[in-house]
């Protein structure tokens, strides 16, 4: 969003997570994980669900680093304390390091008129809100440009969009708005609520026409690695996407995960995938990959 807003060069820091674009990694880093990133879904959701049952942050800050930094402003979020650090985790290391308080600005979105919002509140605390009003028009008016186009197009695939694997879960929040404005219709998640729970036999029940892969962190790679997670269920090679080669992997990484102005670059990556005919914007191999790969 800074970057995106014109105002990358004042950046001082980073979170662990940062890694767009690719500049952005040279800053130092003032959070950071307190479990395993390796292993499987399964692995990572025990350990992520043993921290959050003992009421302790996911994640930790750099108190002495962000000190240091001394920023004038700090950007967070609270949509998901397993996504960042907490609000209490990072209210706390500011009351202890940084006694010029720097404005603290906490984004929760939880649908794209959240995310909109969040961008001017961006520009706005970096005082160039006409930045944001602008950045939010271009936006939108490329995303409507995608949804007037797919509205028309028929058959309207029946979809089922996966955000983690193990435990299964269907991805919520904003992805359904986009789902739905790539000309598909969402079969699990609903706008604004958070990933829903999904048992296994309730997707093999409703048979989507389309399944996208798109794990939460996770890119294109380690997602393909992961997928014995699910081609090993019973009934996998049933389903009728799978027989109709209509599964696709996202990279929720750079994309679904991402609240922010890649947004209509998701949106551009699902109307590509869904209706070839209709769109190119090149983002296959890239941005989504077909699952298994086709055969050259």
């Amino acid at each position: 969003m800074v970057f995106a807003l014109g105002c990358g060069e004042w950046l001082v820091g980073r979170s662990h997570e940062c890694d767009y674009p690719e500049r952005v990694r040279s800053l130092p880093a003032v959070t950071g994980p307190k479990f395993a990133l390796d292993g499987s879904s399964y692995a990572i959701d025990q350990r992520v669900r043993a921290l959050v049952e003992q009421g302790l942050s996911v994640y930790r800050v750099d108190a002495a680093l962000l000190a240091a930094l001394a920023p004038d402003v700090i950007l967070t979020q609270i949509q998901c304390e397993v996504c960042a650090v907490s609000r209490a985790e990072l209210e706390r290391a500011v009351g202890e390091s940084l006694p010029s308080r720097p404005r603290v600005v906490a984004l929760e979105p939880n649908t794209l008129a959240d995310i909109w919002r969040d961008l001017r509140a961006v520009a706005d605390a970096l005082g160039v809100p006409e930045r944001g009003v602008q950045q939010v028009t271009r936006l939108q008016a490329r995303m409507r440009s995608v949804a007037a186009r797919a509205s028309g197009l028929t058959p309207r695939p029946r979809l089922a969009c996966i955000e983690w694997l193990d435990p299964l879960m269907a991805a919520g929040n904003w992805t359904p708005e986009l789902i739905e404005m790539a000309g598909a219709t969402d079969l699990f998640g609903t706008p604004g609520a958070h990933a829903p729970a999904l048992e296994w036999e309730r997707l093999r029940a409703a048979d989507p026409d389309t399944i996208w892969v798109t794990p939460c962190g996770f890119d294109l790679t380690r997602t393909r690695s992961e997928m014995a997670a699910l081609t090993a269920r019973p009934g996998w090679s049933a389903l009728s996407a799978v027989r109709a080669g209509r599964v696709f992997l996202g990279d929720g990484n750079a994309y679904f995960n991402r609240p922010g102005p890649r947004v209509a670059e998701t949106l551009e990556i699902l109307a590509e995938a869904l209706h070839p005919e209709a769109f190119r914007f090149g983002h296959e191999g890239s941005g989504f990959q077909r699952f298994p790969a086709p055969a050259r």
